[in-house]
């Protein structure tokens, strides 16, 4: 009989014995290199501090092994609870307790959001109250040789008192000034190099805890009444003080006295020297005898060799009305009306004129004055020669340009420049006032004859606010016109042609300031552009001290001073306006221009705004002297080619010697 074979067909889906054996060693190995899952942890940092009662420390806490970084803060402590262990804000800030517990210890702790048994700790000391100093003030200006009290508050500490300090960079010791045990600090009679003192306060209980103030070592600003002179080396401090807002001294009229100085004073006063040396004084806007401030009309002669000054004509308090007296003739009781920024001339006689400017007529105050005045140094006796009075209009007549005549007047004005030609006419430009328009900013150009008394209008407009034609640089033209303005400041070289330089002037509702410099040339009536920027407000151009340079130009400004040298060169000081870093405000800078190379040159004063005085010893000349930065001074220059230089609005300064030329400047 045959046997019947049955066979086990293999199937896709089976595990042969093998792969078995396969897939156990895999599920090991999966377990083995999974196993539990990780714990979490965290970390606080810092783990330790210290704190002064009442401040504050931040810490953060990381959570390890986790999605939820989120953890919730505690605070515990042997000798505290609550709010006596301090506050711990949700993202860690700590605030220690005003007051240190005992044991002085608390404990921080930040336990995970996830895992309530998760947490870490740290120690936290809490130590007293850290001692604090408070200085008041933390920063001030002072006046040299004044004091300013400083008070020094001492905190969480039962010992108050403190130990002042002084220290400078400029200054050692008693340069530095004082500062007594109550905290009144001296400035010094000097202004250091630079100019700031460090005031510090120290605690007597914790010498490691201080609070310090900077203070900053300044001159008066304000109304000057002091006479310099300037030989073309130095300067020269001549009379008045080394201080502002000075009342006058007057004394007797028409008597000399050692004590008498005029008052404090700016807006131009006006400077003449008669034909004996003798400088003249007039007017302006300042201090009277009872140092009250307002327009004067005073008259005062300094001679130069017995240094005294004499009171000759005008009132001794302010805002007087003008004696006009006849037209034409003189009187002992004629006098102009007290005023500022008038226009003035010495014609060959030595008789003084001026014209217009602001003050008051025989009437009323606040008028742009068309008034001239003529007054004879040797009979002291002033005359009314033209102008009006208060009893009409102060517009003016222009008549026919190039035509003079009986009928014709400038408008009422103030701040306008002048000129003497070699002929003895008298020439006027610009200033502030009145045209056949309104008042405003001019351009026009005058010319009086003191002999037959009449003006004629040259050139420029009859109506205000020009803006002047420049033409091209160098290139004289008939059409050439400067800008209208007021302050410039103006010369007259050896050839007799007018220079004017830089002046206020406007936009539309803006003033503004110049840099430009003219020549006339009275013989063609042709202006010229010769040096600076048609636009306004520019910064200066100093170059080297002492070295001049094509480059080289004064920044735009206002109320300067000129003058002329024994070489003819022009001579500019001051004024308000520019400096070498485009800052404006009130300047001492002394520049020289020369004519023939038309190069401007730096010699003397800083390329910075608002520098203090360097006075020296009265009557004792020094290279290292200089006026204080200054706007509307009087200024002349004499027979000898110095200039003269009274007043203006600006920084007085203190007296005695200087550091060297290269550490002023």
């Amino acid at each position: 009989m045959e046997t019947t074979r049955f066979s086990i067909p293999n199937r896709s889906c089976g595990i042969t014995s093998s792969s078995a054996v396969l897939l156990a060693f895999f599920l090991l190995l999966f377990a083995c290199s999974t196993g539990p899952a990780p714990s979490i942890g965290i970390t606080l940092s810092p783990t330790s501090a210290d704190v002064h009662a009442g401040q504050t420390i931040q810490f953060s806490a990381t959570v390890r092994n986790s999605t939820n970084a989120a953890v919730t803060w505690s605070l515990s402590g042997n000798g505290c609870g609550g709010a006596t262990c301090g506050t711990i804000s949700d993202s860690g800030l700590y605030t220690a307790p005003a007051s240190v517990p005992s044991p002085p210890t608390v404990t921080v702790k930040a336990t995970a959001a996830t895992d309530t048994s998760k947490s870490a700790s740290a120690v936290v000391t809490i130590l007293a109250p850290e001692i604090i100093v408070i200085l008041y003030p933390s920063a001030s200006s002072v006046i040299f040789g004044h004091t300013l009290q400083f008070t020094a508050t001492v905190h969480n500490s039962p010992d108050q008192t403190v130990i002042w300090s002084l220290s400078g960079d400029g200054c050692n010791g008693v340069t530095c000034g004082t500062v007594s045990d109550s905290g009144l600090y001296t400035a010094p009679a000097g202004i250091p190099v630079p100019p700031t003192v460090t005031v510090k306060a120290t605690a007597t209980a914790d010498g490691s805890k201080s609070a310090s103030a900077i203070i900053t070592i300044v001159a008066p600003y304000g109304y000057l009444n002091d006479l310099w002179k300037y030989d073309g080396v130095k300067w020269i401090w001549v009379s008045g003080d080394h201080t502002t807002n000075q009342r006058g001294v007057y004394g007797t009229k028409g008597l000399p006295d050692p004590a008498n100085i005029p008052g404090g004073r700016y807006m131009r006063p006006t400077l003449w020297q008669d034909l004996q040396g003798n400088l003249w004084l007039f007017g302006g806007l300042g201090y009277d005898r009872a140092g009250e401030i307002g327009e004067l009309n005073d008259l005062w002669k300094f001679d130069q060799e017995t240094q005294e000054w004499t009171w000759i004509s005008g009132g001794d308090s302010k805002n007087q009305r003008g004696v006009y007296g006849t037209k034409g003739t003189p009187d002992p009781a004629n006098v102009p009306g007290a005023r500022d920024a008038a226009a003035s001339w010495t014609d060959t006689l030595g008789n003084f004129w001026v014209f217009g400017g602001f003050g008051w007529n025989y009437i009323s105050f606040g008028a742009h004055l068309s008034d001239l005045w003529k007054f004879d140094p040797t009979t002291e006796e002033w005359t009314w020669i033209s102008g009006n009075d208060g009893n009409g209009s102060s517009g003016p007549t222009y008549g026919t340009k190039g035509v003079p005549d009986p009928a014709n007047t400038p408008g009422g004005r103030h701040s306008a420049v002048t000129w003497i030609d070699p002929l003895g006419q008298f020439w006027l430009f610009g200033g502030y006032g009145w045209a056949t328009d309104t008042q405003g900013y001019l351009n026009d150009l005058w010319r009086f004859d003191p002999v037959s008394l009449q003006w004629t209008w040259i050139s420029g407009g009859s109506t205000t606010n020009q803006l002047g034609v420049y033409g091209t640089k160098g290139v004289p033209s008939s059409t050439n016109a400067p800008r209208a303005r007021e302050s410039a400041v103006s010369w007259i070289d050896p050839l007799g042609r007018f220079w004017l330089f830089g002046g206020a002037t406007s936009t539309t509702y803006l003033v503004c300031w110049l840099n430009d410099l003219w020549m006339f040339d009275p013989s063609s009536l042709d202006w010229t552009w010769v040096s600076g920027s048609v636009l306004t407000n520019q910064p200066g151009i100093y170059g080297t001290l002492d070295v001049g340079g094509s480059l080289n130009v004064p920044g735009a400004r206002f109320g300067s001073v000129s003058g002329l040298d024994a070489s003819a060169n022009f001579r500019l000081f001051g004024g308000g306006g520019y400096d070498a870093a485009a800052t404006l405000d009130d300047l001492n800078d002394l520049w020289s221009f020369n004519p023939s190379a038309h190069e401007w040159t730096w010699i003397g004063g800083s390329s910075s705004v608002n520098q203090p005085g360097k006075y020296g010893t009265m009557g004792i000349g020094d290279p290292l002297n200089s006026p204080g930065a200054r706007r509307y001074a009087g200024a002349r220059t004499d027979t000898e080619g110095h200039l003269w230089l009274f007043g203006g609005l600006g920084y007085s300064g203190p007296i005695g010697t200087w550091p060297s030329r290269s550490v002023i400047r």
